[in-house]
């Protein structure tokens, strides 16, 4: 019983493939890249090109290129390219930069952090005007926002410091066409107080970039204790960052990559 039961399973598996392959036969594809296919002999062949057909538009709806190799008649050298659209504004990040938190502590009872933003290049003056307007609402003092004519194709970046319920403070601006090209152990730092709202303090936190190679920056202090730092990628920065935060009430003297 058990016998037949396995022979009628089968023959069911059977009728159904090819109930489905005569299904298949009868969507017209398009041209198979044969000078013949025969609908009796050859049908499984035909078949085939209706699947490798049907799979390669999957690929398309998923990747983006037509890639043919392995398509009966295809040149494995050759792609078919599929329109895309120009990435948006927003995409672009120039209204809404991207932002990477670099570190976070405590000073004098306050809380604060460092807060990297990248925006992206405006196309043309109308974008740019949009962005600088997108800059004032996010707190960048005019003084660190760049100029109307100097922004559109160009990069902004703002490293800022936020201290209790301060304004957030801008450390380092700049606003570049192209990145610094740095490279080994090259490091660009400042150094400053975490919280001037409470009074004039020691430059006890030290900020700056480095080559995205560079693992750690070891900062030295004014009582001779030295910390290390391990820099951080920052969305929208082809370089790394660092944020070392000296013992408190000390003053920060050198920083230097180390590896």
């Amino acid at each position: 019983m058990s016998a037949d039961r396995e022979t009628n399973l089968d023959m069911n598996h059977t009728d159904i493939t090819l109930l489905l392959a005569d299904a298949a036969d009868e969507v017209e594809i398009g041209t198979a890249p044969y000078d013949a296919v025969l609908r009796g002999g050859r049908r499984r062949k035909a078949r085939r090109w209706a699947m490798a057909t049907a799979t390669a538009l999957l690929l398309v709806g998923s990747a983006g290129t037509l890639a043919v190799a392995g398509l009966p008649g295809g040149d494995g050298n050759k792609s078919v390219a599929v329109a895309t659209q120009p990435p948006t504004s927003g995409e672009r990040h120039v209204y809404e930069p991207q932002q990477t938190e670099l570190s976070r502590g405590t000073d004098r009872g306050k809380d604060w952090r460092v807060v990297i933003s990248v925006w992206g290049p405006p196309r043309d003056r109308a974008e740019a005007r949009g962005q600088l307007a997108a800059m004032a609402e996010y707190g960048i003092d005019a003084g660190a926002r760049p100029e109307l004519s100097g922004v559109v194709g160009k990069t902004s970046y703002f490293v800022s410091l936020s201290a209790g319920s301060s304004r957030p403070r801008v450390l380092i601006f700049d606003t570049v066409e192209k990145w610094d090209e740095m490279t080994g152990r090259d490091i660009v730092y400042g150094a400053l107080s975490p919280s001037e709202d409470s009074g004039p303090g020691p430059d006890s936190l030290a900020v700056g970039r480095v080559a995205r190679t560079a693992q750690q920056v070891k900062c030295t202090w004014s009582d001779g204790t030295t910390s290390v730092d391990l820099p951080k990628e920052a969305a929208g920065s082809p370089l790394k960052w660092f944020v070392c935060v000296g013992p408190e009430g000390t003053e920060n003297r050198t920083a230097g990559v180390i590896q």
